[in-house]
């Protein structure tokens, strides 16, 4: 009888493979740059050893092979980490084979010297050393078998020499070879993936106060002057909220009061005005032309400027009168308003994206492309939850297509499934439940979560606050609060951002709201920057060491890296970042970094912290050399330590391990 089933596992199974996004219907995410960790699950029937190999082909083409290794004994993982270090679009399978070699050898390790079978042994070991090729090693090896006058130890010996080992696993003798199915990897820019945010208010940077209480607004050259000093801090990418004209129905006043007074500005995601709409610079900001002044300053200190899109328009937008099938209109023939019960957002209609999504879609693409011909390449999307799931999967291909270049941070604080999908469909960035993760236990689940779960197409960027979300743990935490986020955010991902005030420690919240009183949104805003500063009142210059330690350190700018260790202690987390010397080619040592947070912002703390010194590359039993990058005090550590973190003084330890261990045992 003819068997015509297609089995759909080969030869020797290969299953499990990651990175991959969950039903592989989108590619796997990296960054140029990024060290990404390549497992499969690998096994055979019976006893013979296995070889596996990554192929990994560039998007030039160009492939190279490496050799995994197993991990957790038992669980037939198998695992290799390769950087990928262009953009585009790279491709990736496991290979896997019989390894005759090997399991020659772990046969006659065990038989040779208990004396079963050794000169059948010995002869088969010989045959294999024929086929393995002309090699000098390979050939005194088989010279060394053929002579009758060295024993079967002898022989045995030359087998395992580490040179013959290592020439052999070049050109491993294998069969029953394995090919599993060929994924994906999608690497974007660097930007994508490491990032040091900044967010301002363009109005209020040069807003000034006469005596009588009104304002006039900041403008985008008086923005610019604050730059400098946010080049300063280290940050590298500036987020403006949004920068269009704003309207005058419904506007909101102080506190989100309904009673604006005259010279209120309102908040600047109630967008349209009749002097335009989201493709319109607000005129107290200037003009394109002042937009384009204040980009190009921030590119002479190194700066990129994301802007807000927030898809969503005022009573006053244009859009409302030329496009009124974009919005929802109800049974008493009004426009629907944006809510979520009990808030109320009169001066906001959503967008409803069902009754003409070509033409939406449509007017979106030209907005986006509109503001890339201005200069942006980076885009915080407000409230991407709202909006369909399949209307972002066209426009982000649509624009990735165009400009692989351009980064859209997903600003979704929404459930799981909406927020791991928008991720997957193509936001390269998005922010997270970190804001409301605070002790040991949620900050281990959540670190290991982004750091091994997700991290193949989700990528956080993890702001300490924003102008909506002023935390009970910074409202009562005092200063050490705001440096303890700092330090989590710092060195936990390679993206991490702050809202501006963050560094002057601005804790007082709106009753019954998690947002700062005299919200931002709402008003103009003036801060004496350099007078807090030069008081000691001012976070500024830790957020600039912090910014320093991550440019020093490349296992920072590393996301798939992150472990937690374990202390006796529940309010003392630990963690290590570690980059292989192999994947730190600017200086070829290992980059490890342990770090050792007191999160409890109203206490000292002293523990002991215990460490799997594995995980840095080092024996479980070494002993070594740190030294604290926030105090530049240096330790002898081991794999158990004492430790005394004083929240109101120093919280943290950031401790850079020396390369080479100090010397091994106790």
């Amino acid at each position: 009888m003819t068997v015509t089933y297609e089995p759909r596992l080969g030869r020797i199974p290969i299953r499990h493979l990651t990175p991959q996004q969950p039903e592989n219907r989108w590619p796997s995410k990296a960054f140029a740059g990024e060290v990404v960790p390549f497992a499969a699950t690998v096994f055979r029937e019976g006893h013979d050893q296995l070889g596996v190999h990554l192929i990994v082909t560039a998007p030039d083409g160009q492939w190279t092979t490496h050799r995994m290794h197993q991990g957790a004994p038992g669980t037939d993982r198998w695992h290799a980490s390769v950087m990928l270090t262009t953009e585009g679009t790279w491709t990736w399978r496991v290979r896997a084979f019989a390894d005759e070699w090997a399991t020659w050898l772990h046969n006659a390790e065990i038989k040779i010297p208990a004396r079963i079978d050794v000169p059948l042994m010995v002869r088969m070991g010989r045959d294999l050393l024929a086929r393995a090729g002309s090699r000098k090693v390979v050939q005194d090896a088989f010279a060394a078998f053929d002579d009758p006058e060295l024993s079967a130890e002898g022989k045995l010996a030359v087998a395992l020499d580490p040179k013959l080992t290592l020439a052999i696993d070049a050109k491993p003798l294998a069969s029953l070879v394995t090919d599993s199915e060929t994924l994906e990897v999608r690497v974007e820019r660097t930007r994508a993936g490491v990032g040091n945010w900044y967010e301002f208010f363009p109005r209020s940077e040069g807003a000034k106060q006469a005596k009588d209480g009104t304002w006039t607004s900041g403008t985008f050259r008086t923005a610019a002057k604050r730059i400098p000093a946010v080049a300063a801090m280290g940050f590298d990418v500036l987020y403006l909220p949004p920068i269009h004209p704003i309207g005058e129905a419904f506007r909101k006043g102080p506190n989100n009061t309904l009673d604006p007074k005259p010279g209120d500005p309102g908040s600047p995601w109630a967008i349209g005005h009749a002097s335009g709409g989201h493709d319109a610079v607000h005129p107290d900001l200037g003009d394109a032309k002042d937009f384009a002044y204040f980009v190009g300053v921030a590119k002479k200190h190194n700066i990129e400027v994301a802007l807000d899109l927030a898809l969503q328009a005022s009573p006053d937008h244009p859009w409302v009168q030329q496009h009124p099938e974009w919005f929802t209109t109800l049974p008493d023939g009004t426009i629907a308003y944006a809510e979520n019960p009990p808030k109320k957002y009169q001066d906001i209609f959503p967008i409803n994206f069902d009754n003409d999504p070509v033409g939406i879609r449509e007017e979106v693409l030209r907005i986006i492309r509109y503001w890339i011909s201005l200069g942006v390449r980076i885009f915080r999307v407000d409230n991407p939850h709202t909006k369909p799931l399949q209307f972002w999967e066209i426009v982000l291909h649509e624009i990735n297509t165009e400009h692989p270049d351009v980064v859209f941070l997903a600003e979704a604080f929404t459930r799981p499934a909406m927020m791991q999908s928008l991720a997957q469909v193509g936001f390269q960035q998005s922010y997270s439940y970190f804001t409301w993760r605070n002790t040991k236990e949620e900050l281990a689940e959540f670190f290991e979560s982004i750091s091994h779960e997700t991290s193949g197409w989700f990528r956080p960027n993890l702001f300490v606050n924003t102008p909506d979300i002023l935390t009970e743990y910074l409202q009562f935490g005092g200063p050490a609060a705001y440096k303890i986020r700092a330090i989590l955010a710092a060195t936990a991902a390679p993206l991490w951002g702050v809202y501006a005030g963050f560094e002057l420690y601005e804790d007082v919240a709106r009753p019954g709201s998690e947002e700062n009183i005299d919200n931002e949104k709402y008003e103009y805003k003036q801060r004496d920057w350099a007078g807090e500063e030069k008081a000691g009142r001012s976070l500024a210059p830790f957020l600039q060491h912090l910014n320093l330690i991550r440019a020093a350190h490349p296992a920072l700018r590393q996301l798939r890296n992150l472990d937690v260790h374990w202390s006796d202690d529940d309010s003392i987390l630990v963690y290590t970042k570690h980059l292989a010397p192999e994947h730190n080619p600017s200086t070829g040592v290992a980059d490890s970094l342990i770090i050792v947070v007191n999160v409890d912002p109203h206490s000292v703390r002293e523990t002991s912290v215990h460490l799997d010194l594995t995980r840095i590359g080092l024996a479980p039993d070494a002993r070594y050399q740190v030294t604290d990058l926030i105090t530049g005090a240096s330790f002898e550590w081991g794999m158990d330590n004492y430790v005394r973190l004083d929240a109101f003084s120093e919280p943290a330890h950031i401790l850079h391990v020396h390369a080479e261990p100090t010397k091994k045992g106790r």
